[in-house]
């Protein structure tokens, strides 16, 4: 059984950008839109993945995932997608021997760059990058599934200015 452990944190400033080690495009839509889990597709370059997460919010969750063809793929983002999909590039910043994902949202999301850190037991001690801001590993307004039902850019006017949500 796969199982995700990752915490979630706001990125502050840019201070990270001077140590990226790599990135990457990714494109990636959800199939289904139930409460148990999502299944969404991902296509980064040339490789494409199919992947099960169960819905449980928090640092840990059942994950399941599963390379397929990039032409499937690219099939099942047009055809079977929930829209909008998420776009963002991912860049691999290596902090204290570990390596944290920092994602750049574009489109309906822009104006988003959450940090990553995936763990090998929930508990497990990780020094704080200086650039790393406010946890959201419990909020599920920042998982990639909301954000594809509800865009960042939608709710964080709000969040920003409340009367423009009335």
């Amino acid at each position: 059984m796969g199982l995700e452990i990752e915490r979630k944190f706001l990125v502050r400033g840019e201070g990270w950008r001077k140590a990226v080690s790599d990135s990457m495009r990714i494109c990636q839509g959800y199939l289904n839109d139930e409460q148990r889990c999502s299944v969404r597709v991902r296509i980064s370059g040339e490789r494409a993945w199919l992947n099960i997460k169960s819905a449980t919010i928090g640092a840990q969750r059942h994950e399941y995932e599963y390379e397929i063809p990039v032409a499937d793929g690219e099939s099942m983002l047009k055809e079977l997608s929930c829209k909008p999909l998420i776009e963002k590039v991912r860049y691999f910043v290596p902090v204290a021997g570990r390596l944290w994902e920092v994602d750049v949202f574009e489109g309906e999301n822009a104006g988003l760059v959450v940090a990553e850190l995936e763990l090998d037991h929930p508990e497990e001690p990780f020094e704080l990058p200086e650039w790393a801001g406010e946890e959201v590993t419990h909020d599920a307004r920042y998982y990639n599934t909301c954000l594809s039902t509800m865009p960042f850019g939608r709710w964080s006017q709000r969040d920003r200015n409340p009367a423009a949500g009335e």
